[in-house]
Parts: structure tokens; C-alpha cells; sequence
């Protein structure tokens, strides 16, 4: 395993910064980044602090600084100590510049404003706690996305991440032998998905989940066949329905989010014809 020092400087949160660094570093395999998180730099004492930690550890540096005085300080500094200086989000914002005809505003931590978008999905993380597990069906219209499937197929962090995304989601567990709410079959604005998982892997995690309960593995609830059953079962439902089906199996939440987003857009874009008005 090789190890490296990897310093990540940004003059905001540091998501976007780290988002990038983990996207880069996961394509390489046996080695390590010893991670130096330097956020919200936007002076020149905590650039100070920057540089030494950069002094005392040898290593890659990529930053997401705007201002320019900070910008061209790092810069020299780490020209003068010879290791690598990116700035990750220039490539992009250049080329933004170039098409759009304008400059940016090089202002820190602009992504964050308090604006209508962030109201917006901190309204949608609340509908997706509200509205966890079948909670409040009464105004599931008000939905973006009904997410349907038996226990344990990643129905809750799915919707917690769409939420962050701001599109309201709620979800529907499928118990054996209950129905499902009635008030699904009036909606027709939220965009339902089933969601399904491998038999032998939901047994797996329900066991796990038994485990941690301190409850014991006679359940049904992780029994193989009447897993089986219920898998197969809500596969007929959702072909009976109509409703589109994600296999999360081998799907990361993020991954299922996606698909999920991309299933709105596609909805979202049959709803309007070439002329742009509602057909």
C-alpha cells in the first residue's frame, strides 16, 4: 500500500474539493492518501497554516481558492517547495468564461447561499423524514418520487439522498399481507418506483439487521424462501402496475439516485412537445 500526503485547501465547506480529490484517488489501486483538510481559508493567517502543514508534510496540493491573493501565495509556495499545486475548478470556470462571455465573480462559498434553491431542499429533506417508511400518505401528491419495495432495499438513504438533491421523495415498505396505502392509487404527479433486490443478498442483510437487534435468525423475516417470495411477488406488482423497477442490488445509493433522476427527466421531457408547450 502506498501511502501519500494529498492537502486539500478550500476558502468554503471543502465538499466539492473532497467530492473530487475521493473521485480521483478511488481509480488507483494500493494506495492511500493521507488526507490534510484545510477549509474555509480566506485569509492570509489561516493560509499561514496551510503552507505549514504543507512545509511539514511533502505532498499533492488541490485547491478551490478564488481569491486572488491567496491563489497566487499557494501557488509560489508550492512552486518554491516543488510538489504539484492543481486548482481543481479552473479547467471548468475558464471554460464557462469562454462560452458564456462573462467573468465569474470569483466569490467564496457562493454554492452555499441561503437562496430559494437551499430552502428548497432543506424543504425536501424534511418531506423525506416525514414522510419515511409510509408516514403520512395523506399529501403524498405533493411528492416528486414514491419509492416502493420490500424492507431492506435501500428505499430510506435513497430518498434522503434525492432530498439533498432537493426532489421530495417519500417511501412505502411492501409487508407481507398488508396493503399497500390507498392513496397511491389516486396519485398521478409523483413518479413511482419499484425498487428490488437479489433474494440471497436481502437475506444476508436482514440477518445483519436481526443481529444487531440482539433478535434471532427463526424470524421469517430473513428466512430464504419467504424472501424469495416477497421479492418475486413485488416484481409482479410493479409489472402489474406499470411502475419502472431498479434492481439496487449491485447499486450504490448514488447510483440508484441517479437513475431515479434521470427517469424524472425523461418524464419531465415527454410532457412537453418540440415546440416547448404541454402536449
Amino acid at each position: 500500500m502506498k501511502e501519500f500526503h494529498l492537502h486539500l485547501v478550500s476558502d468554503a465547506t471543502g465538499e466539492t474539493i473532497n467530492s473530487v480529490a475521493r473521485a480521483c484517488v478511488i481509480q488507483f489501486d494500493d494506495v492511500r492518501p493521507i488526507e490534510h483538510f484545510w477549509n474555509l481559508v480566506r485569509t492570509d493567517r489561516q493560509l499561514d497554516l496551510v503552507l505549514e502543514g504543507i512545509r511539514d508534510n511533502h505532498g499533492l496540493v488541490m485547491f478551490t481558492l478564488v481569491d486572488e491573493t491567496l491563489r497566487r501565495r499557494l501557488q509560489d509556495f508550492c512552486r518554491e517547495m516543488q510538489v504539484p499545486c492543481i486548482p481543481v475548478l479552473d479547467p471548468l470556470i475558464n471554460a464557462l468564461a469562454a462560452f458564456l462571455g462573462v467573468e465569474s465573480q470569483r466569490q467564496p462559498g457562493r454554492q452555499h447561499v441561503l437562496d430559494a434553491e437551499y430552502f428548497s431542499r432543506i424543504d425536501a429533506v424534511d418531506f423525506a423524514l416525514s414522510h419515511d417508511d409510509g408516514q403520512s400518505n395523506w399529501d403524498l401528491h405533493e411528492a416528486d418520487v414514491v419509492l416502493i419495495g420490500v424492507s431492506r432495499s435501500s428505499k430510506t438513504p435513497t430518498c434522503i439522498y434525492l432530498a439533498n438533491r432537493g426532489i421530495k421523495a417519500a417511501n412505502i415498505p411492501l409487508v407481507p399481507g398488508s396493503p399497500l396505502p390507498a392513496e397511491l392509487d389516486l396519485l398521478t404527479r409523483p413518479l413511482i418506483v419499484g425498487l428490488t433486490k437479489d433474494p440471497d443478498r436481502l437475506v444476508q442483510i436482514r440477518r445483519n439487521r436481526l443481529k444487531l437487534l440482539n433478535q434471532g435468525e427463526g424470524s421469517s423475516y430473513a428466512d430464504p424462501e419467504v424472501v424469495r417470495s416477497e421479492v418475486q411477488e413485488a416484481r409482479r406488482l410493479f409489472s402489474r402496475r406499470g411502475w419502472p423497477v431498479i434492481d439496487v442490488t449491485r447499486r450504490s445509493i448514488e447510483e440508484t439516485a441517479a437513475e431515479i433522476m434521470m427517469l424524472l427527466a425523461r418524464r419531465q421531457s415527454a410532457k412537453f412537445s418540440p415546440e416547448g408547450k404541454k402536449t
